[in-house]
């Protein structure tokens, strides 16, 4: 049973623009259906950690406003960060899922119970599922979606939009 989620931002989260406004701050766009999803999944009793490489504090207001507790900004090594998360959560690879979009997410995609790739995620990366959605445009609602499905979850799923 999957029960923590690896999420990266720039193109899983977002679309993988980085917009720079005049004065040089940066501004990434999230969907709300990715939101909607990663706070249902939460209210499971499931856990969300998110590993990326960039480091922006937008990126940190919008984990605080999900309730996304575990955050890694700024990380080269995907891998050896997620390592150390499952040690203190103790957890398997086994047990986790991953969504990534480009080569800097392979060695975790790969080592994960289950990996998914956004529709414009790089071609030659290799996952158990490419999902229909873009980045940035619900591919991590459709994600967790299927997830739930999996971990028969669904009808505990359903009650949560009633």
């Amino acid at each position: 049973m999957i029960e923590l989620i690896f999420l990266d931002v720039d193109g899983c989260l977002t679309d993988g623009k980085i917009i720079y406004t005049s004065n040089g701050e940066w501004i990434k766009k999230f969907n709300v259906k990715d939101g909607a999803a990663i706070e249902a999944w939460l209210k499971l009793g499931k856990k969300i950690a998110v590993i990326t490489g960039r480091t922006c504090p937008c990126v940190e207001k919008r984990m605080k406003d999900l309730k996304i507790e575990i955050l890694y900004q700024g990380v080269k090594d995907k891998l050896s960060c997620a390592k150390g998360i499952l040690e203190k959560l103790d957890l398997d690879f086994s047990q986790c899922a991953a969504i990534g979009d480009y080569f800097n997410d392979k060695a975790l995609l790969e080592k994960v119970g289950l990996s998914f790739k956004p529709k414009d995620g790089h071609k030659d990366l290799k996952v158990h599922r490419v999902l229909d959605q873009k980045g940035g445009q619900g591919a991590i609602a459709q994600m967790i979606e299927i997830i739930v499905e999996k971990n028969y979850l669904k009808e505990e799923w359903d009650r949560l939009w009633l």
